[in-house]
């Protein structure tokens, strides 16, 4: 597709985004308010330490309930109401769990009376948002995909990570800013209600904004509603372009045999394990865990959170570069030079911890790790989920994806806290044993990529399809090869 209309793409990108935005403040946003949850709903219990640290854990990752339900009804949703009224749902749920999250006693008692009592309606809030998350983080890349031009999708498609990674060092911000108002007595009373409540500006923002915006022309395609798709076609291109694009959509859209393994079965596997590598690599229990992590390494409350927010912006910049160079330097290089750096970089944090060797360099190596996730497997797995499934099978084949990525990173969350918590453990590791499994798991992310993953640089979504193909076909072929 050749934009002739880059600043009414641009301007959809950077609206579609928002849910990328809402995606990244809302699983960030409980890591400035850890210690004011387990203060005010799981200290009272007096628990044994396994289950403090299993029913904590469990807390803070609950939104993850969440994301897997949303990332698995958000094909199905995006097919039916379309992309744009999805993530209009997806805002909705965003703004419920703000206000819900920052006050769980709303209906049911006095504020900040209840004590642990709340804390089921808190997670029940939490998973509402979590959903929202799940729906936004397939259907906003989706939705940037379908309306890119294929030489830029690459690059327009990590303005979705830039945006996650944008509301997480956003909500790091706001976060230190509200500790920055009192004492810890304070943060435990009132301040984490009004980090969570801080949601409710940028989910209100997206809804408004998402009134006024098209759906995609694959979409409207898939619903025979071809001049409507015709009509968004010449306003992302020219007339003579977009007709050429109509006819490549219908006949990507219309093929007999559209089961969801009609282009073998890789394609499906590929899609997987990315996603269950970007999380096993362990990102989202470094960026939930981060105030803790620089706790662990000796820093004040005060103090972690300054450091969360480096953190933060190193994310950004990094993923600025994958922009820079995706459509570039391809997909397969990038995410295969991350894995490596990310190996390094946790292995060295684990020994360093394992050797009470806390410092400077601890904190660099943490930077070394986020810039290989934000130049790597934080935008090129989002970029590869929009790209790599036909279009007949592509809504299907995300939220599957989507699904088991979310179900890998409540995993990953969940046993981090129990993990980092075992004192048989720390004993051994002193708070080192995760970051040890993490950079091993990044080794084995890169061999995956260089062994099964096709290089998707600057083809059509239309022709994607063609490459699968061809793959199963010459896999066919060589193993009739080796069985004659």
């Amino acid at each position: 597709m050749i934009s002739n209309n880059k600043a009414l793409v641009t301007a959809l990108t950077l609206i579609a985004t928002l849910g990328g935005l809402l995606f990244g403040y809302d699983t960030a946003v409980i890591s400035g308010a850890i210690s004011s949850i387990d203060a005010n709903f799981i200290d009272p219990m007096q628990l044994s330490e396994t289950a403090r640290s299993s029913l904590s854990g469990f807390t803070i990752s609950s939104a993850l309930f969440g994301c897997v339900i949303g990332g698995a009804a958000a094909g199905w949703l995006g097919d039916h109401l379309g992309r744009r009224k999805g993530l209009m749902c997806a805002a909705l749920m965003f703004l419920i769990c703000s206000i819900g999250s920052a006050w769980p006693e709303l209906g049911l008692g006095r504020i900040g009376a209840m004590g642990q009592a709340a804390l089921l309606p808190f997670n029940v809030y939490r998973i509402i948002g979590g959903i929202g998350v799940g729906v936004a983080s397939l259907l906003s890349p989706l939705y940037i995909a379908e309306i890119s031009p294929a030489r830029e999708r690459g690059r327009l498609v990590t303005f979705q990570q830039l945006a996650i990674v944008g509301g997480m060092i956003l909500v790091y911000f706001v976060n230190w800013a509200i500790a920055s108002q009192g004492n810890d007595d304070y943060l435990h009373r009132v301040g984490w209600r009004w980090m969570f409540a801080s949601e409710a500006i940028p989910s209100l923002a997206f809804l408004l904004l998402l009134i006024g915006v098209p759906d995609s022309p694959r979409w409207l395609v898939m619903k025979g509603r071809d001049i409507e798709a015709r009509a968004v076609l010449r306003r992302l291109t020219d007339e003579t372009e977009a007709d050429v694009l109509l006819l490549d959509i219908e006949a990507s859209l219309k093929r007999k045999d559209d089961g969801l393994f009609a282009f073998g079965s890789l394609v499906i596997v590929v899609g997987i394990l990315l996603s269950i590598f970007q999380q096993f690599v362990g990102i989202n229990a470094v960026l939930y865990y981060a105030p803790l992590m620089f706790a662990n390494m000796g820093a004040s409350t005060h103090t972690a959170l300054l450091q969360t927010i480096i953190v933060g912006a190193a994310n950004v910049l990094f993923t600025v570069v994958a922009m820079l160079t995706v459509d570039r330097l391809g997909r397969k290089p990038l995410l295969i030079v991350g894995a490596v750096i990310m190996a390094v970089s946790m292995l060295t944090l684990g020994a360093l911890f394992s050797a009470h060797r806390m410092g400077a360099l601890s904190l660099c190596m943490v930077i070394l790790y986020i810039a290989g996730f934000a130049l790597s497997w934080g935008p090129i797995v989002w970029v590869m989920l929009s790209e790599i499934f036909p279009n007949s099978i592509k809504a299907r084949g995300m939220a599957i994806a989507v699904a088991v990525q979310w179900l890998a990173n409540l995993a990953v969350s969940w046993s981090f806290k129990v993990l980092d918590g075992n004192s048989a453990l720390n004993a051994s590791f002193n708070h080192g044993f995760a970051y040890l499994v993490y950079g091993t798991m990044s080794i084995f992310a890169a061999l995956f990529v260089w062994r099964f993953v096709p290089e998707t640089k600057g083809r059509s979504l239309e022709h994607m399809q063609q490459l699968w193909g061809r793959r199963e076909t010459a896999a066919a072929a060589a193993l009739g090869a080796t069985r004659s």
